[in-house]
């Protein structure tokens, strides 16, 4: 098997890569709330034109790979741009990369907001309603945060698929954990050392991340 091609600097340079798909996941999962915050309001507004727009986002975003979400931002988007401007643009594979996953998550999160919204009890929009608060305020300061704990599993769930989707993004060239893998791999002509040593590495990270949301769930719980 040739697993002592895993010298400490061959793991340190994976845990660097690991370090990359962590990093690409907070990052995509930060902005995919907010993009679903957004998009839920949207979906939930009885503005048409924005409801059109939210259902549109969400099911274009949904019923496409993210693969070819990735390929299409990275490839094609710098060639359109070209011929509108008539100037050769190239984007940065990691920040490409960043905004395909962000607004794939954001499609997701979307649904899961509006629909941590919809189960809120019907008595507090009422209560708030009679408080005279603002739409605004009535989201920010009572809907969105009961709506939050609701959700908390599914979105530490779409956190942990973000982790894992992350390698997508080794087909452009950014050296997060599978792409750091499959090098390392190339360079000693062997992959089944590398590539078990990163599946091991997601692994840990995602029970890591589970364990500590259970953790914060209880807490949530306790806190009703």
């Amino acid at each position: 098997m040739k697993f002592s091609i895993i010298t400490w600097d061959v793991f340190l340079y994976l845990l660097k890569g690991a370090g990359l798909s962590l990093l690409i996941a907070v990052i995509s999962v930060f902005f995919g709330t907010i993009l679903g915050t957004l998009g839920a309001a949207a979906k939930l507004s009885k503005n048409k034109i924005l409801n059109l727009l939210a259902n549109v986002y969400v099911e274009v975003i949904r019923g496409t790979p993210m693969m070819m979400q990735i390929t299409f931002a990275y490839l094609a988007m710098p060639a359109i741009i070209s011929l509108i401007f008539g100037k050769s643009v190239r984007f940065n594979p990691l920040i490409t990369g960043i905004v395909a996953i962000s607004l794939n998550s954001g499609a997701y999160t979307t649904e899961l907001i509006r629909s941590g919204i919809n189960g809120v009890d019907r008595g507090q929009f009422e209560a708030a309603d009679t408080l005279g608060l603002t739409y605004r305020q009535k989201m920010t300061m009572v809907i969105l945060p009961q709506a939050f704990k609701n959700i908390l599993p599914p979105l530490v769930s779409e956190f942990v698929t973000l982790i894992k989707d992350s390698s997508l993004l080794s087909t452009i060239g950014v050296v997060e954990l599978m792409k750091s893998a499959t090098t390392v791999g190339a360079n000693f002509y062997a992959y089944i050392p590398p590539l078990t040593v990163a599946s091991g590495i997601y692994l840990v990270l995602n029970l890591i991340i589970s364990y500590a949301s259970k953790k914060l769930e209880k807490r949530l719980a306790l806190s009703d």
